[in-house]
């Protein structure tokens, strides 16, 4: 299902393994199945859970852009080593720390890491390729590595519930070795050959601000292409992290269930993101994407009015249209970028208003799940959805019949 074969050249084939060794251990992330009941189990109400969640996302915002130009003036690997340490950090807070407060640093710790990490990994790997004259490997390998990404958890999810059993907070504690195995990854990945060398780094920072926004202005296709990156990325956040246990809960479907629910979901994931070039074959790379949020959408309100085992099926086909999704937004995005100068900083600035979103759908989440209202909410959603995506689909239309023809 993962195979991929990789090129003769032993650098290229070291750097994507270690890749995919990074992606592993950075994203194994054990704790995702029950931290909503973890944290209930602890008296934290919905409101302090959901709370917290939006302030996650807007510290994520807050990061994005200056970890971004870090990443872009001085190594993107530097950054990725950064990102994993402080994920070690972030994964013990709670351990020691079982209240509102250790929870709050815990997550915004989480967002100092995925911010160090999220633009850095990515242009990477796609400046690594393209420098070793293999970038035609890009879309591929991002895949594959999404899919080794996601094998870990399909195994260790389903036995959440056991470790709990064994010790409440050895989630947290496995989470934080993995982090740590992922920071020796990230310090043996090869420098990318020909990669610029800036000695006045401070200046170059500074004059990045105004160079990425302008990268950005000149093109109204990657404009484009990031609006529809954030709403297919903020379904998939909302759905997999916020709404996820609270679906669950509403078909009954007990607790020691929702490891391996969410094992199942990730098997459809990974099956996705290892073929996500059928699809774009298909329809092209922007209109994949564009069906792909499409289908996300009507899973979510279809929820609505079927039982628990149907909703379990509706959420392994979402599943599987985020893992095709994924890989192919992201070489959208790298292909539309302008200049490599920026490369990490305009990556940074989706997941920027990615987030943003994500905060004001986990309050609005929070405030319906108070008034008993998640089916509304889950209907809202959906219907918002497509009729984004219906507006977005006419512009992105009118804006590629005004640009040369290359691949869309």
């Amino acid at each position: 299902m993962l195979g991929l074969r990789l090129p003769a050249n032993p650098e290229v084939r070291r750097a994507v393994r270690l890749t995919y060794g990074f992606q592993f251990f950075f994203g194994l992330l054990l704790w995702v199945p029950i931290f909503y009941s973890y944290q209930k189990q602890l008296g934290m109400s919905d409101a302090e859970i959901f709370g917290i969640q939006s302030i996650y996302y807007i510290a994520f915002c807050l990061l994005e852009i200056p970890t971004g130009m870090i990443a872009d003036r001085f190594d993107y690997r530097t950054s990725l080593v950064a990102g994993a340490s402080v994920l070690v950090g972030a994964n013990l807070v709670p351990v020691f720390m079982g209240s509102y407060a250790g929870f709050l640093i815990h997550f915004l710790l989480i967002a100092l890491a995925r911010s160090l990490i999220s633009g850095a990994q990515s242009a990477y790997l796609y400046e690594y390729l393209h420098a070793q004259g293999a970038g035609s490997l890009y879309l591929k390998v991002e895949g594959v590595g999404r899919s080794y990404s996601l094998v870990g958890k399909i195994v260790f999810w389903p036995v959440i519930g056991l470790l709990m059993q064994w010790s409440m907070s050895s989630p947290y504690w496995i989470t934080a070795i993995n982090a740590g195995i992922a920071v020796l990854m990230a310090l043996k990945l090869p420098a990318i050959p020909g990669g610029r060398v800036n000695r006045d780094k401070t200046a170059s920072l500074i004059a990045g601000v105004g160079g990425a926004f302008s990268a950005l202005r000149s093109s109204r296709w990657l404009m484009l292409l990031m609006v529809q990156g954030i709403a297919m990325f903020t379904l998939v956040r909302i759905c997999q992290v916020n709404l996820f246990q609270p679906i669950l809960e509403s078909k009954h479907v007990a607790v020691d269930w929702y490891g391996a629910v969410l094992a199942a979901m990730t098997i459809f994931e990974a099956l996705g993101a290892a073929r996500p070039h059928r699809l774009r074959r298909a329809v092209g790379p922007a209109g994949a994407v564009f069906l792909l949020t499409i289908v996300m959408a009507l899973c979510l309100g279809f929820i609505v009015a079927v039982p628990a085992m149907a909703t379990v099926v509706l959420l392994c086909v979402f599943a599987v249209a985020t893992g095709i999704s994924f890989p192919i937004q992201k070489q959208l995005l790298n292909d539309a970028i302008p200049d490599s100068k920026y490369r990490a900083t305009l990556l940074s600035m989706e997941s920027i208003i990615d987030r943003a979103v994500c905060a004001l759908v986990a309050v609005a989440l929070g405030a319906y799940l108070a008034a008993g209202e998640l089916n509304g909410f889950l209907l809202l959603s959906a219907i918002v959805t497509c009729t984004l995506m219906a507006l977005l689909g006419a512009l992105l239309i009118l804006v590629r019949r005004r640009k040369p023809a290359r691949a869309y």
